[in-house]
């Protein structure tokens, strides 16, 4: 399909920004679900600082950040983002990158964080939304159309995710 993104083994996938009427959305594909977590996770916090900054000169801290739920499995997700915000707003741990895993409603992921006083702050993300949520495997051949002009449609095998941002 023209204009469709088809994710090839060893491509790096990403993250747009989408747009929405009154908040802010990120849409993601992966190859996988740690994958596709991993890009919206970096993408929600590209939406928060000033463009153009060099997070590379920052002093990185590591660790492992893990968070549970027996129920919804999106739930988990919607779980991980609020636990990346909420170490960033109370704890002023900025995530720079992650290597999340999910298994067996647990999601745990090895961090790099800098200092979120080392960064130019533009944008405050009040909460995850679960509306218009979606965190799913996309099957071979299978086309998720983008009705938004700069996010290209995808085709499968992979992972495509949606989710919006109350600002």
């Amino acid at each position: 399909m023209l204009g469709a993104y088809k994710f090839h083994r060893g491509d790096l996938l990403s993250y747009w920004v989408r747009p929405t009427t009154a908040d802010i959305g990120i849409r993601a594909f992966g190859k996988d679900s740690n994958d596709l977590l991993r890009e919206i996770t970096l993408g929600m916090q590209s939406i928060l600082i000033e463009a153009g900054q060099d997070t590379n000169s920052l002093i990185r801290k590591t660790a492992t950040w893990r968070v549970s739920h027996d129920g919804d499995p999106h739930i988990l997700i919607i779980k991980w983002l609020d636990e990346v915000l909420y170490r960033n707003e109370v704890n002023d741990e900025f995530l720079i990158d992650c290597l999340p895993i999910i298994r067996d409603g647990t999601i745990e992921s090895h961090v790099s964080y800098v200092d979120k006083n080392q960064l130019k702050i533009e944008l405050e993300i009040k909460a995850v939304t679960t509306h218009d949520f979606d965190f799913k495997k996309v099957s071979t051949g299978e086309i998720i159309n983008s009705d938004y002009v700069d996010i290209p449609s995808f085709e499968g095998p992979g992972w495509f995710g949606d989710v919006v941002f109350d600002i």
